[in-house]
């Protein structure tokens, strides 16, 4: 995947919406689920390994890649008109 999102990225991003929380709740609260599923996607890939659950290794690959697809689908709507998105 190119152009991953850095932990600098991430970083920013948090710090902009914990300025921003009371007045754009939803946005505060959406970021941190997708960070909680992007922390289980990495905790998930070794026992997904150690315990043969192939299953489970496309999901936990999609969790890991889920904040680099989030920005992109953000900056993408922004660059549309559809959504502002202040923190690009």
């Amino acid at each position: 995947m190119a152009n991953p999102v850095t932990l600098s990225d991430l970083q920013r991003i948090r710090c902009w919406l914990v300025a921003h929380r009371r007045d754009r709740p939803l946005e505060y609260h959406l970021w941190d689920a997708v960070l909680t599923l992007w922390l289980m996607g990495w905790v998930g890939l070794p026992p997904a390994l150690t315990l043969d659950a192939l299953w489970a290794l496309p999901l936990c690959l999609m969790a890991t890649w889920l904040p680099t697809l989030y920005v992109r689908w953000r900056a993408r709507a922004h660059l549309a008109h559809r959504l502002r998105c202040d923190w690009l």
